[in-house]
């Protein structure tokens, strides 16, 4: 076993309080709000019309273009409607509602090769990974079949699997670590197969020791794999980050992993490629942590994808008359929801509500450099913050604005409580938009 650590990052509180609560199915309610948008790309057209009956597994979404992701029921039953939804973003688009069966067990047959693992080729596996919806878990929801499918001239020799998971609050995927262990290292297989590596580090952070040494124990006479033990920092879980950590190259700036002969995917997706290998069923739900000061029975619950969060909040005992914020994903990088009847979709890997939001009026900046010791990237976000509210966007890029994660380090860090990764994000917006007028 290897131990690793990221230069530079935050630790704040950890408030992993449901690392031991294992994972519980989340009930199927009987409406489904399931979005057509739950990736990275274009959104799928739907495949399916008012008053269909549908299977559970069925394609109802299909992925418009390369980087596109195909959306499957979650459950079966009767299409309601195509309706618009609101998303975590606070942006409305198509969500195919669904007035599920509770009594129907059918689910669809699979659109890919259903072999014997050790028979399947990496077209096969790429195949599974884009016929079975499957996206990346960590956050990103890149579509992972294009992920699998490196460029002729690039050779993968390192795979990657990130079970840091450094976000305060979430444990998903430390349980699904600890629950789903030999499924973990089984989906990691196939994509190793699938890229071409010879090498695979699973890379865990040292607050999930039990996992680690889980890991540890039923791969160490495999040959070509690694358990890393990292020390526990945010954000250590971004990919480029990781990539650094692990292997000590870097990506260049608008560069992804390939370039640097790396795969990465988080322990979820693997875990999704194998159950789709092995099961039939296709990215239709995930692990979910339910958690915060306002939630009287948080966990870990497999919550199928649809489920508007209101619902998934009355079952976990959320004191809403108390609840001043609801937060989908983690505190640091996740997006405060506008309303309860936000669904649950691909990228969401927590949903937690806080009594109290911290709300500071920002004050004029000190100067003092602590957003420039934290930024992992080496990125002075004040500065490029500077350029973006002069309106000097190509000097704003030049300083490292397209490089920025928007991981929070440097807001969370800042004493001057300078909101400086809306604004950071404000300027990729408008560096977008003035590139699309030229």
């Amino acid at each position: 076993m290897l131990t690793r650590a990221l230069k530079a990052g935050v630790h704040p509180d950890e408030c992993k309080f449901t690392a031991g609560s294992q994972i519980q199915q989340f009930e199927c309610p009987e409406r489904l709000y399931v979005p057509l948008q739950q990736h990275l790309g274009r959104k799928a057209k739907p495949v399916v019309k008012k008053g269909e009956i549908v299977k559970k597994g069925q394609r109802i979404g299909e992925a418009d273009g390369f980087i596109s992701a195909n959306i499957h029921a979650p459950a079966g039953g009767k299409v309601k409607t195509i309706e618009k939804v609101m998303l975590p973003n606070g942006v409305f688009d198509d969500a195919i509602v669904i007035e599920v069966n509770l009594e129907s067990g059918e689910v669809a047959e699979p659109t890919w090769p259903m072999k014997p693992l050790s028979e399947l080729t990496p077209d096969d596996i790429r195949i599974i990974a884009r016929e079975a919806g499957i996206v990346g878990l960590g956050g990103a929801t890149f579509p992972t079949a294009v992920k699998l499918t490196p460029p002729d001239n690039v050779k993968i020799d390192t795979l990657i699997i990130n079970g840091a998971e450094c976000e305060p609050y979430l444990t998903a995927d430390h349980r699904l670590m600890l629950e789903r262990t030999e499924g973990i290292i089984e989906g990691a297989e196939l994509v190793r197969r699938a890229v071409g590596a010879e090498k695979v580090f699973i890379g865990i952070e040292d607050n999930k020791k039990d996992a680690i040494q889980k890991f540890d124990e039923l791969l160490k006479n495999k040959s070509g794999w690694e358990v890393v033990s990292l020390r526990s920092i945010y954000p250590q879980g971004a990919e480029k980050n990781l990539i650094k950590v692990v292997t000590g190259r870097e990506v260049p700036v608008g560069g992804l992993p390939f370039n640097v002969n790396v795969a990465i995917q988080n322990v979820g997706t693997v875990y999704s490629i194998f159950r789709a290998a092995t099961e039939g069923i296709p990215l239709v739900e995930r692990v979910v942590t339910v958690s915060g000061d306002a939630v009287s029975n948080p966990g870990n619950f497999v919550i199928p994808f649809g489920t508007p969060a209101k619902l998934v909040l009355e079952r976990c005992g959320a004191l809403f008359d108390e609840i001043e914020k609801v937060i989908f994903g983690g505190p640091m990088m996740g997006m405060a929801i506008k309303g309860y009847d936000v669904p649950v979709i691909k990228s969401t890997s927590g949903i937690l509500c806080f009594k109290r939001a911290v709300r500071e009026k920002p004050k004029a900046c000190l100067n003092c450099g602590k957003c420039v010791e934290v930024c992992t990237l080496n990125i002075a976000p004040t500065r490029v913050v500077k350029f973006i509210r002069a309106g000097k966007l190509e000097e704003a890029k030049n300083a490292g604005l397209l490089n920025c994660m928007e991981c929070g380090c440097c807001a969370y860090i800042c004493p001057s409580r300078i909101p400086l990764v809306q604004w950071l994000r404000y300027g990729k917006f408008m560096l977008r938009k003035m590139e699309a007028q030229k």
